[in-house]
């Protein structure tokens, strides 16, 4: 919510996150940003991988957009990526409203 209140909307994903990582050192937050997740088929690793902008906590993706709305691909990116990482709770934030926006996401 601070992030929001004091940026608003209409910066980019990245000026977001800079901010909440700002936010988590300060707050002794633990955190991992743009955590890289393999992808298992059968029995490989497939070549490309997911990256999710926060894990929270050991155990929470934390999913940053910033654009008009959330849609269900943004769900379903989110799921994705709590496939890959085998956990199970993720919190899609969307600072590009004019409210701040959130959706937890639980697979």
């Amino acid at each position: 919510m601070e992030v929001h209140t004091i940026l608003g909307k209409g910066h980019s994903e990245v000026v977001y996150e800079d901010a909440l990582q700002y936010e988590f050192l300060k707050n002794g937050v633990p955190f991992e940003r743009e955590k890289k997740f393999n992808i298992e088929y059968k029995d490989t690793i497939l070549p490309h991988y997911y990256f999710a902008d926060f894990v929270v906590f050991d155990n929470i993706i934390l999913e940053v957009k910033a654009i008009e709305v959330l849609i269900n691909s943004h769900i379903k990116q989110t799921l994705n990526y709590l496939a890959a990482s085998k956990l199970n709770l993720g919190i899609l934030v969307n600072f590009g409203e004019d409210s701040l926006a959130y959706k937890r996401v639980i697979l």
